[in-house]
């Protein structure tokens, strides 16, 4: 495991991921994994071996593309409404254990916190009204407003082009190690892994990137102010 020794006083901007960052990456795990192949073969009468054989190989083909995370994508495929799906579910949204806790700490410091995700916006549109943790965020930025997902070595440029920060000065903590080697090859001067994303399943064993279980990890010792709030200014 990569030792974590984040510089606090090299970080003014911090960007996070959601599902598996932000919030527990068992809802998604349950939809995708569970419930989406029982109701497609509801819906085409088929047993559940046969929709996962159908349903599997198009997980495969498309991961790492934008249609692995897009819902219209998706409801074209099953002929389900996935949207839909996910809305009928929302009480099963919830945020990571300790993760209003950083996000608070993140804005108390002063500095600037982007929820910077791959979910569509009909879901994370959801996910943020359920869980109430779109008021810790300045802005929210989905990987299809670009056309591209996060793990495109072509979504960082044009992310600072729509959103100018300073990546040399920047954090980012995602669940996706090709999100995060796509992010540190461009120059995001902290990237961290969460070792666990999933509640219902074990930590994960991560060597590639400095990592933490769940965010409030990074808040021992506890997050300084930047240098601009703590002067005043």
């Amino acid at each position: 495991m990569t030792a974590l020794n984040i510089d606090w006083s090299q970080i003014d901007q911090v960007l996070l991921d959601m599902d598996g960052t932000v919030l527990d990456l068992s809802f998604d795990n349950h939809f995708w994994l569970e419930l989406l192949p029982q109701r497609y073969a509801a819906r085409h009468g088929l047993s559940l071996d046969e929709s996962l054989a159908r349903l599997v190989p198009e997980f495969r083909a498309t991961q790492g593309t934008l249609n692995w995370y897009c819902l219209d994508y998706w409801s074209q495929f099953t002929g389900l409404d996935i949207i839909a799906m996910k809305t009928e579910l929302r009480a099963g949204m919830r945020p990571l254990p300790g993760s209003h806790e950083f996000l608070e700490a993140v804005r108390d410091s002063g500095r600037p916190l982007w929820l910077v995700t791959n979910a569509h916006p009909g879901s994370w549109t959801v996910k943020l009204e359920e869980t109430g943790i779109g008021r810790h965020f300045e802005r929210v930025i989905s990987s299809h407003d670009f056309g591209m997902p996060k793990e495109d070595a072509r979504f960082w440029p044009a992310l600072v082009d729509a959103h100018p920060f300073d990546p040399s000065r920047t954090l980012f903590a995602d669940d996706s190690l090709p999100v995060l080697r796509a992010a540190k090859h461009y120059g995001i001067r902290e990237v961290v892994a969460i070792r666990h994303p999933d509640s219902t399943q074990a930590p994960r064993v991560i060597d590639e990137f400095s990592a933490v279980d769940r965010l409030p990890d990074l808040l021992h010792p506890p997050l300084p102010k930047h240098p601009c709030i703590a002067a005043g200014r």
